[in-house]
């Protein structure tokens, strides 16, 4: 008998549609921030508004992820991600067709977020079903290779939507590509789930969502309101007491949500922090760069997004083949050089300059979207390999709240050190004083007043626009000084830390 027998024969094409319905979960996650400045203007939308209509999907989709790996696990992870898809496309299609304020986008991606909650989840526990574990290395390679390349191809996505049609674009364009994703998994991908049949743990799910949810508020919020703002803090609050009793919970269950001897094993908690932090620098990263590139360099939101694609190109190759680097040399050494790799390209950038080659940038790039797939995903499997198949679910859940704890900490704190920087360096001509609150407060406010005042023939919008950008290298050098000091930390960690185990090579 064929040691694949029992696995489904068609089961790359499997991987297939689960790696396609990753990719629109992660691409919803940033397309729409090129479309910001269309939404400001057709709905009246002001800052507050546009910030929540991007931050109530990663908010909804962070904080339901343990609750939906969970009901994946127990009702049947192909009924999930089904659900989950024909959610998120309906959403998208009634906002592009029907949304007339921006309350309705907000609820709307709220939507978007829960149905995306429960995609994502099962696209990872389908993989790890239906492999052998001799393949799962590898499949899981690539499934992290695509959530690595969604962001970038989001930002293309909604580049190009904005560019070529109008802001509904961006969400009516998620319609077909699901109804294939449906059409696919409908026929390939078997039904599987806990045959256990465990009741599920209600408490230990209102817990988690209350935990994960008030994390994740008050880290999208710290930025904006200030850290030491009364709603921040009393977030900060609730996270830490929701997740004490979570924890407390889980040991006093008799079916826990989430078992906590999971994180007995130094693969799965280790490879969850490498998780984090390697999303930690991505997320920070591609948030400063869609800046760079449109703000000081000129391009259209299409050309910024095209000009990220060194990443994904050095991304994905390495994250593919991962486990054969793993089988060769171990996986806490390929996790650690693929950490060491970020941090050496974020220190190069930190030379970038205004007049800076492209060609230098990309190379860049490359070199981060290397470290990024041999870091990125190994890690997964680390975690996957550590749980048992009933639990694929949930496991492949948590996975995903360290992406999206990891990330909006990047956003959060890549983007505080960038605007700390940039409001102590930017220096404001006399004669603008009157407009010095807004000018420090946001770099794309400081460009856009330069440039009415250019365009009315005032040279001092030239000056201040020279001085914005320059404030904003020095920023940007300062945010991937931090981090670069991150990676670097995080590759002694799993060094040192990590089992330096081979993998699994053949059929256990």
């Amino acid at each position: 008998m064929d040691k694949n027998s029992s696995f489904p024969d068609n089961r790359w094409l499997i991987l297939g549609v689960m790696s396609l319905s990753l990719i629109i979960v992660m691409l919803n996650n940033v397309t729409l921030n090129v479309a910001l400045p269309e939404l400001s203007k057709d709905l009246k939308a002001d800052n507050s508004q546009l910030q929540w209509i991007l931050d109530s999907y990663a908010l909804v989709f962070g904080g339901t992820l343990l609750v939906m790996g969970a009901l994946g696990d127990r009702y049947g992870r192909k009924g999930a991600l089904q659900i989950g898809l024909v959610t998120v496309a309906g959403a998208s299609a009634w906002t592009a067709l029907f949304a007339e304020t921006a309350e309705q986008v907000i609820a709307a991606r709220a939507v978007m977020g829960l149905g995306a909650a429960l995609v994502m989840p099962s696209t990872l526990s389908v993989v790890l079903v239906v492999f052998p574990s001799h393949e799962r290395g590898k499949a899981i390679g690539i499934w992290a290779a695509m959530a690595g390349v969604g962001a970038p191809i989001g930002l293309l996505v909604g580049g190009w939507a904005v560019e070529n049609f109008d802001w509904q674009m961006v969400f009516l364009i998620n319609v077909p590509i699901i109804i294939f994703a449906l059409i696919a998994g409908a026929i390939l991908v078997p039904k599987s789930r806990d045959e256990s049949q465990m009741p599920l743990d209600w408490t230990g799910a209102l817990l988690s969502v209350m935990a994960l949810g008030s994390l994740l508020y008050g880290i999208i919020e710290g930025p904006s309101l200030g850290w030491d703002d009364p709603m921040v803090v009393g977030a900060f609050v609730i996270s830490v007491t929701s997740g004490s009793l979570f924890v407390y919970w889980q040991r006093k269950a008799e079916f826990p949500l989430l078992p906590l001897e999971f994180f007995r094993e130094k693969k799965f908690t280790l490879g969850l922090l490498a998780i984090a932090l390697a999303m930690f620098v991505m997320f920070s990263f591609m948030f400063m760069q869609m800046l760079h590139f449109q703000l000081i360099r000129g391009h259209s939101p299409l050309s910024a997004a095209i000009r990220f694609f060194p990443l994904p190109l050095g991304l994905m190759p390495a994250a593919a083949n991962s486990d054969k680097l793993v089988s060769k040399f171990g996986r806490a050494n390929v996790v650690s050089s693929g950490l060491c790799l970020v941090s050496v390209g974020l220190l190069l950038f930190t030379l970038v300059e205004i007049e800076t080659s492209y060609y230098q940038i990309a190379l860049t790039f490359a070199l981060l979207g290397l470290g990024m797939g041999l870091t990125m995903a190994p890690s997964t499997t680390a975690v996957m390999d550590s749980i048992p198949e009933q639990k694929a679910g949930v496991g492949s859940a948590t996975n995903d709240a360290s992406r999206e704890i990891g990330g909006a900490l990047g956003i959060a704190i890549g983007g505080s050190v960038l605007n700390q920087i940039y409001q102590s360096a930017v220096t404001v001509p006399s004669s603008l004083s009157d407009s010095e609150e807004i000018i420090t407060s946001s770099f794309p406010a400081a460009i856009r007043l330069g440039g009415e005042l250019l365009a009315q023939g005032n040279p001092v919008g030239g000056e201040l626009i020279n001085s914005a950008q320059l404030a904003f290298i020095e920023g940007m050098v300062g945010s991937c000084y931090v981090a670069g000091a991150v990676a670097l930390i995080a590759a002694i960690i799993v060094k040192f830390k990590m089992p330096n185990d081979k993998g699994l090579t053949e059929e256990e």
